[in-house]
């Protein structure tokens, strides 16, 4: 599949669509529209600096749900979009999806948007998360969508209201063939001090243990974190706990040896793409509130105990291209051998993007002085 560099053209219109919708079935009058950007930049504030005075229950304010409808829902989208139209998760008719901390159906959406080869298989989503507020007006918007497209609605959306307790393994219910958690562990993670370690891990492995025991044993497990250096840790963490219980890293790893990231507090692995071609409208909002998206970053993680990763000899691309010395250009890539500097000239190293999978040559010539990678040149 392609790599996420661009969304593919199909899957850029129907999220411009989808961003019209937003505006049209969750409207803002006038007088209150005039402040939905301090309302965007105050949520933005306790969702970030001020974490500690956020309400569990944020999402069931009128003034933040239509805040989070009109921002963070369709960058959000436009994130996963990216992802979702480049990962192959093995989804059959009839197959079930557990999506856990789900709010107005963020998964669902951009995967109904994502992957127009879905929209027609019977699947049943069990969107579960605290508020009930998110989870109905992300079923309004869901039924939008697939009215914009004259599709009756194949897929059987499950709003449940239950709290996520990553310390409550046995959960009641069916197990599903795909358990995807989106920007879900980080708030509970966050509290945490960036040095306690052991947290971070025991956080890891307890989420870990949660989502393995929701999936059917040739199920997969889709985690999407921020991709900040403390997301990115716990990730890794989470690769190890995976392992752990015999559940193999499909994407982004290229292999199941020990994470090149494991305790390093300078790299963590994560991906960034640029926002230029997002719409107009969504820029402008974010332009008003201060919170201009010239940048989207995430770090994930997919995961299954029977599917068998197929990138032998491949290198994953994880960072944005940066000078090296001698007028060359340089990207970091991921493989078998961990960490790998990839160098050339700029016209060669500007044409591979993050994210992308390419060939991993046999030779590399000489050490990056900076991260000790070996240096693998492109031509």
């Amino acid at each position: 599949m392609p790599s996420f560099e661009i969304l593919p053209q199909e899957t850029r219109k129907t999220f411009f669509s989808a961003c019209a919708l937003i505006r049209e079935n969750f409207p803002i009058p006038g007088r209150f529209l005039r402040a939905l950007p301090s309302q965007i930049a105050e949520l933005s504030r306790l969702l970030t600096n001020n974490r500690g005075e956020r309400p569990l229950s944020y999402l069931t304010r009128p003034n933040f749900l239509s805040a989070y409808m009109h921002y963070f829902l369709p960058w959000n989208i436009y994130r996963l979009c990216l992802l979702l139209h480049s990962i192959d998760l093995n989804l059959s008719s009839g197959d079930s999806i557990t999506d856990l901390g789900s709010g107005p159906l963020t998964f669902t959406s951009a995967l109904w948007i994502a992957r127009a080869d879905l929209r027609n298989i019977p699947l049943e989503i069990n969107c579960i998360d605290r508020s009930a507020p998110a989870l109905k007006a992300g079923s309004k918007f869901f039924n939008a969508l697939c009215a914009s497209a004259n599709m009756g609605n194949i897929w059987k959306i499950n709003l449940i209201r239950d709290n996520i307790d990553i310390r409550r393994v046995a959960r009641k219910g069916n197990k599903s063939a795909l358990v995807c958690a989106v920007n879900l562990f980080n708030e509970i993670y966050e509290s945490l001090p960036h040095s306690d370690t052991e947290g971070l891990k025991h956080t890891a492995d307890n989420a870990a243990q949660l989502m393995s025991d929701m999936a059917l044993k040739d199920g997969s497990i889709l985690t999407v974190e921020p991709g900040v250096p403390q997301s990115g840790r716990f990730i890794s963490f989470l690769r190890t706990a995976f392992l752990e219980t015999g559940m193999q890293p499909l994407s982004p790893c290229t292999h199941s040896s020990v994470c090149p990231f494991s305790g390093n507090k300078k790299r963590w692995c994560h991906f960034a793409y640029e926002t230029f071609d997002a719409p107009k409208e969504l820029q402008q909002l974010s332009a008003a509130a201060a919170l201009p998206k010239e940048r989207l970053v995430f770090s994930y993680l997919l995961t299954s105990a029977t599917a068998k990763i197929n990138t032998k000899n491949k290198l994953r691309v994880i960072s944005d291209s940066f000078p090296l010395p001698q007028n060359r250009f340089g990207r970091y890539g991921c493989c078998s051998k961990g960490l790998v500097l990839l160098a050339g000239e700029r016209k060669h190293i500007e044409k591979i993007f993050c994210g992308s999978l390419i060939p991993m040559t046999a030779d590399f010539k000489g050490r990056d002085e900076k991260s000790g990678a070996p240096i693998m040149e492109v031509i």
